[in-house]
């Protein structure tokens, strides 16, 4: 089964009030789930991991121990940084964001694959959203 991951993270003022969002469809197009969470004050690129990581966690969930060892996941954001970064194209330096960095390495673990694709923002709309939704409703 392959599932493909939408998320967006964000931070109004970075740090700021900050908010995550995804939204995980199957491969036949269906909306398996949501995430879209107030994370209170932080930076953008906290919550940008943090929102594939509580995507992640959330369709390792949702789904069968057995399927997920046969379950194939393509991450898309738009989050350059946060995209060369998980590929190791860039070092993570913050400590914090090191730590996120480790989070996001042992839920990958759970699945067979798990590939990372950098989007525009206009192909990130529902994510942006969510997080901007979270967001408001911290705030």
């Amino acid at each position: 089964m392959r599932y493909t991951i939408h998320s967006d993270g964000g931070a109004r003022g970075n740090p700021g009030p900050a908010g995550a969002g995804a939204i995980i469809h199957d491969e036949a197009g269906n909306v398996v789930a949501t995430v879209s969470d107030y994370l209170g004050h932080q930076t953008n690129n906290f919550a940008e991991y943090e929102a594939v990581i509580r995507a992640l966690t959330k369709l390792r969930e949702l789904i069968a121990e057995t399927e997920r060892g046969r379950a194939d996941v393509q991450v898309k954001m738009d989050s350059e940084l946060i995209v060369k970064q998980v590929k190791g194209e860039y070092k993570v330096k913050h400590p914090v964001l090191q730590e996120k960095r480790a989070q996001l390495a042992r839920l990958e673990k759970a699945f067979r694959s798990i590939s990372f694709e950098h989007v525009f923002r206009t192909q990130n709309k529902e994510a942006d959203l969510l997080a901007n939704q979270a967001m408001d409703r911290g705030d």
